[in-house]
């Protein structure tokens, strides 16, 4: 990937997109697709997107009773249990994954917290890196002889715009000088995209192509660590938490970028990429607005990305994907 491949392709798709219009048309049968987070917010809505085009969708879940629940009327859904703040479980879960499949088309890291309050995991990392970035890494590196055996993978991970609050924070990753909630999540979703711009370059000689995106504003359960009244004060809900803020997409238009990452053939040959409004991002300048769009070059930037999959590897012990 090259930064002047981070610009968009005149996708015939637009924020208004939703999870059914990506996948009209699409013949996924005989694809099989991990989805973390997969029963609930935009997780639920790409399940569903995916098995009703055919694919066979597995749902890594934290609460699987729940998962089963809510995804028991989803034909083509499967749920297994998994913790991503708990790498013994995301090990655990790719072992599982491996003896019930030989390959898999799509691992899409949909799950994630934001604005978390401070929380300690493992041997004291910061929560939301943990869970939005080292245990998704893990899966990937765990899922990875699947990813390669299915000759034209892709792994789609959602970031933000949340990523233009900070890069790495090289000094402190796990905020041992002083927690802040909106940093950590920040730097969180910077990793992600970062993630998805070395997992491309290592897995590109596999077929394995990976995508960073952002899905745009959505009031799902990714807010349940804030207050309603934090919402309100933010302009997004009313005091009923009915969404009033301007710009928001439904669960469905929120899925919609991460199902094009999957399935749309304008992005056959490419990788590396970050993603919003159903076409390649922008790169955008230091200081822009957040809600202006585009990618920061620090997210996309490939020695940065090869320095943190080194962290990543060092830190979870991750079986290392090299070419």
């Amino acid at each position: 990937m090259t930064v002047t491949d981070q610009q968009p392709l005149g996708s015939p798709f637009s924020a208004a997109t939703t999870a059914e219009d990506i996948v009209a048309g699409h013949d996924l049968s005989g694809m099989t697709a991990v989805v973390t987070g997969g029963y609930s917010g935009l997780g639920l809505e790409t399940t569903r997107a995916l098995t009703a085009a055919g694919a066979r969708v597995i749902v890594p879940a934290r609460r699987p009773y729940v998962a089963s629940a809510v995804l028991k009327e989803v034909k083509g859904s499967e749920v297994i249990s998994m913790d991503l703040a708990d790498l013994g479980s995301v090990h655990s879960a790719a072992a599982h994954i491996g003896d019930r499949i030989d390959r898999l088309d799509l691992l899409m890291a949909v799950a994630g917290i934001m604005a978390a309050p401070e929380r300690r995991v493992g041997p004291g990392w910061e929560g939301q890196l943990t869970v939005n970035h080292f245990g998704h890494f893990t899966l990937a590196c765990g899922l990875y002889p699947l990813l390669a055996a299915a000759d034209g993978a892709r792994v789609v991970v959602n970031s933000s715009a949340g990523h233009t609050l900070t890069g790495i924070r090289w000094h402190d990753p796990h905020f041992c000088t002083g927690y802040d909630q909106w940093l950590a999540y920040g730097q969180a979703k910077t990793a992600n995209a970062l993630f998805a711009v070395h997992l491309d370059a290592l897995g590109q000689g596999d077929g394995v192509r990976a995508f960073s995106l952002h899905p745009g504003k959505i009031i799902t359960g990714l807010q349940r660590e804030m207050t309603l009244q934090e919402q309100i004060d933010r302009g997004w809900v009313d005091e009923h938490g009915h969404v009033v803020g301007a710009g928001f997409k439904t669960p469905s238009q929120g899925a919609a970028t991460g199902l094009w990452a999957a399935t749309s053939p304008l992005l056959d040959g490419r990788g590396g990429l970050y993603l919003e409004d159903c076409d390649v991002a922008r790169v955008s300048a230091p200081g822009t607005p957040t809600d202006d769009g585009g990618v920061r070059g620090y997210a996309i930037d490939p020695e940065e990305a090869a320095r943190l999959w080194d962290l990543s590897v060092a830190v979870t012990g991750a079986m290392p994907i090299t070419r």
